[in-house]
């Protein structure tokens, strides 16, 4: 009898250790973005990655795939709502087919600058947009940051919206920006940022629109030799999770994943706005032609209005309004 108590008392000890070590066991989830290893993303990446082992006890790590290694961005979005990857980021405009009312991020010229934008990102207008892609199976964690666009090309300086006509310019596959390009005279032609720098290269397209920090780090300066800092749009990062995935964790650690995603967020946006200066100087020793000072007004005065219009004709003015209130 003492013998087969042993036995039992033996086997129920292995089997509570076995069931904790599963209970426990570490869960490592799939992160994939489009932007190189250079960037500032994926510095932001890994720094979401420590926040996330420190919060959980090593509990949940992150597995990162930077410089398109699971595909664009559409590729990813698509692979996190099937649930082949855990998370996503990419800029908002590539979630813009799945919920349209977030266009209303892209209208050039909304943002005032970096205290309104974050005004409405993180405030509910922003969350609420957040909250609208669930439908899509996706679980919004946090914005992070892009930044403000600027225009480049290997032709000539930009400095007023008739430099831009006949342009063949890259874009997203936004509608906002192939509007307004457009309107300015070029010649939208959307495509992945995979694709971009060969495409500059072989002159496919003459030119391209992204924040400085993605100019460098994909090293774009190298075939683009005009650079003008026409801030005509604001882009941020939306960090997506597998809906499923996010609601089938503890509620302690559903909380480690947000805080840990806004806090990677805010070090992201910290270190963009840090970084910048420096980059413009690297820049210019690459040879590039910076245009810093860019008299915004004309630009404005051409695309805004129509840009406007075409998403309160769909989607109403009330979400334009409440952005518009908080730039004051």
């Amino acid at each position: 009898m003492k013998f087969f108590n042993l036995k039992t008392l033996s086997a129920f000890v292995a089997s509570a250790v076995a069931f904790s070590g599963v209970a426990n066991a570490e869960i490592s989830l799939r992160f994939g973005y489009e932007a190189p290893r250079s960037d500032s993303q994926h510095v932001a990446a890994k720094k979401f990655d420590e926040l996330l082992k420190d919060k959980t006890k090593g509990e949940i790590k992150l597995k990162l795939f930077p410089d398109s290694t699971l595909g664009n961005a559409q590729t990813m979005i698509s692979g996190v709502r099937g649930g082949t990857i855990d998370i996503e980021m990419s800029g908002s405009p590539n979630f813009t087919g799945l919920e349209p009312k977030l266009n209303v991020i892209d209208i050039p010229f909304i943002f005032k600058d970096r205290e309104h934008v974050y005004k409405v990102l993180d405030g509910e207008i922003g969350q609420g947009l957040l909250q609208d892609l669930e439908k899509q199976g996706l679980k919004g964690l946090a914005f992070w940051d892009v930044g403000f666009r600027a225009f480049s090309n290997s032709k000539h300086a930009v400095n007023k919206p008739e430099d831009i006509k006949g342009l063949k310019v890259r874009t997203n596959q936004n509608p906002m920006y192939i509007k307004a390009f457009s309107l300015l005279g070029g010649n939208p032609v959307p495509m992945p940022l995979s694709e971009l720098y060969t495409a500059l290269e072989t002159r496919a397209v003459d030119a391209q629109e992204h924040p400085i920090g993605i100019f460098w780090s994909a090293k774009l300066y190298e075939v683009q030799k005009h650079l003008s800092l026409t801030n005509h749009g604001y882009t941020p990062l939306i960090v997506v999770m597998n809906k499923a995935k996010f609601d089938g964790l503890t509620p302690e650690l559903q909380k480690a994943v947000l805080d840990a995603a806004k806090e990677a967020g805010q070090f992201q946006r910290d270190l963009n706005v840090k970084n910048e200066k420096d980059i413009i100087e690297k820049l210019r020793k690459a040879g590039v032609e910076v245009i810093e000072q860019v008299d915004n007004a004309p630009f404005k005065a051409a695309i805004e209005a129509e840009v406007r219009k075409d998403f309160i004709e769909k989607h109403g003015k009330e979400l334009v309004e409440k952005v518009d209130a908080l730039a004051k």
